[in-house]
């Protein structure tokens, strides 16, 4: 088989890609280990930067995001037994949009089927072959079979443990990480949400999050030692943890209900670079971690995705180079940006084990800060919101 590129990794920064290059007249072919079924089982965040939500108008998948999304014009910081509001709308112009990974991508995928772009699922053996050269291409086995892709072109959007990242030499690729000492305990429950917007929540027993999908289906986390395992958390145990970390009237409101979906997440700040090699391109989770603090994992690829789609269509359109050359360039500026901007948010309102009282007085008073100050909250939602690409 030829096409002119390969996009390894079916989640929703490969399918964003891979649709946009269609309404183009740019081939691609997605390969996915997993079956459709699995990537949507998948449970996510679902926060959308501005920027992604245009990406998917351009990709004309945005319909159901604009009927079903919310659109959340600020959010809620809970302290020190109260709680201020960030008003994003007031101080940039721009809201976000709450709409589920797990729906952009299903988006993304019907939109594919219904333009007959190839998507090969269930793939093994993954090679990727003379990346570094004029004649790159793809091996892989499906059904016992080996099969080959000739392209021009490799987009790796195949996560953290994927192929492509690897496939670069160690001796070219450089990667910075930091890992946090605690995770997210998160269940998903049918019930309302506490507050329209989210709440995100620093109290002397650790962080929360109380987030939503829909009208009746809400994601909450709270902070837990890495050591946990979901079965040391029965529902009761976490909604009343829940309930100590947020404020009393938050907490009256709150509406329980059996969890069904429960898991726990360790946090982890990671960038490798360069994010091109040759003819392979690195976008998203296969180049760079954030911290789920602000919700910037799937903006951040997103933001991959919008640069490298440039690129192509400005390579095959107009001949040009100056996109692809300059890509890991762009990329990783904006990526470092969100980097910070997690680090910084997580650190605001975790808990430490290390913290010594003078430490827990200055985040306090960052906190404080925060609230008192409109160029810090300014700061703050232009970061939420998303920087411009």
């Amino acid at each position: 088989m030829r096409t002119q590129v390969v996009i390894i990794g079916g989640g929703p920064s490969g399918l964003l890609l891979g649709q946009l290059l269609h309404r183009k007249g740019i081939e691609a072919v997605v390969l996915e280990r997993k079956t459709r079924d699995y990537v949507l089982g998948r449970i996510r965040a679902g926060v959308l930067e501005t920027g992604l939500v245009r990406l998917m108008e351009e990709a004309g998948v945005a319909d159901r995001l604009h009927r079903e999304g919310y659109v959340h014009d600020g959010t809620q910081i809970a302290w020190d037994g109260g709680m201020f509001h960030i008003d994003f709308k007031q101080l940039t112009g721009t809201p976000v949009v709450v709409y589920g990974q797990t729906e952009v991508t299903r988006d993304l995928y019907d939109a594919r089927e219904a333009a007959g772009a190839q998507t090969i699922f269930q793939v093994d053996d993954v090679v990727i072959h003379d990346a570094d050269g004029d004649r790159p291409h793809v091996t892989y086995t499906r059904a016992g079979q080996s099969h080959r892709i000739d392209c021009d072109f490799i987009a790796g959007c195949d996560g953290f443990h994927g192929i492509s990242r690897q496939t670069i030499p160690l001796d070219v690729r450089r990667e910075y990480e930091k890992t946090y000492p605690f995770g997210w305990l998160g269940i998903l429950s049918e019930t309302p949400p506490v507050h329209d917007e989210l709440i995100y929540a620093s109290s002397d027993r650790g962080f929360a999050l109380c987030s939503m999908r829909n009208a009746n289906l809400s994601r909450y986390y709270i902070q837990c030692a890495l050591s946990d395992h979901t079965s040391d958390w029965t529902d009761a145990a976490f909604w009343d943890e829940l309930r100590r970390r947020l404020p009393a009237d938050v907490a009256e409101r709150l509406v329980t209900g059996p969890s069904i979906e429960k898991s726990i997440a360790p946090l982890r700040s990671f960038v490798t670079e360069p994010m091109r090699w040759g003819r392979l391109f690195l976008c998203g989770d296969a180049a760079h971690i954030v911290p789920p603090t602000g919700a910037k994992g799937l903006n951040t690829a997103a933001s991959d995705v919008q640069y490298l789609y440039h690129g192509l269509v400005q390579h095959y359109h107009d001949r040009d180079s100056e996109g692809l050359d300059r890509y890991s360039e762009k990329a990783l500026l904006r990526v470092w940006k969100a980097e910070r901007f997690s680090w910084w948010f997580s650190g605001l309102l975790h808990r430490y084990p290390d913290q010594s009282p003078f430490d827990l007085k200055m985040q306090k008073a960052d906190i404080a800060f925060l609230r008192d100050n409109e160029s810090q909250q300014r700061a703050f939602a232009e970061n939420y919101v998303g920087l411009p690409y």
